[in-house]
């Protein structure tokens, strides 16, 4: 899973499905959400990039994607929101919303 940061975000993000993950290392459930992702990045390489922030360094993406909680994840679509999820969130959820856009 790709670490991005204000300089690589914007690029990543640009064409296909890209999950984006906010989170910090200091974070219990952020910890618990990133071997879940990491699985799915792999099932889904094909499809979809998936990335994290660390909120706690990016401070510019933090404010510009307006991140209140962590961990939140950003579902975007060729560069564009389709859907935030603030919270841990299990595999079958986050394929069930993935799924959606796809």
């Amino acid at each position: 899973m790709k670490e991005l940061d204000f300089h690589t975000f914007d690029k990543f993000i640009e064409k296909g499905i890209t999950i984006v993950e906010f989170g910090a290392p200091r974070c219990a459930l952020c910890r618990i959400q990133e071997p879940i992702l990491k699985e799915l990045s792999e099932e889904w390489a094909e499809n979809i990039l998936i990335a994290k922030v660390d909120a706690d360094k990016e401070l510019e993406l933090t404010a510009k994607y307006r991140i209140q909680g962590i961990p939140t994840m950003i579902l975007f679509k060729d560069g564009k929101i389709v859907e935030s999820l603030r919270g841990l969130h299990y595999k079958e959820e986050i394929k069930s919303r993935i799924e959606s856009v796809v």
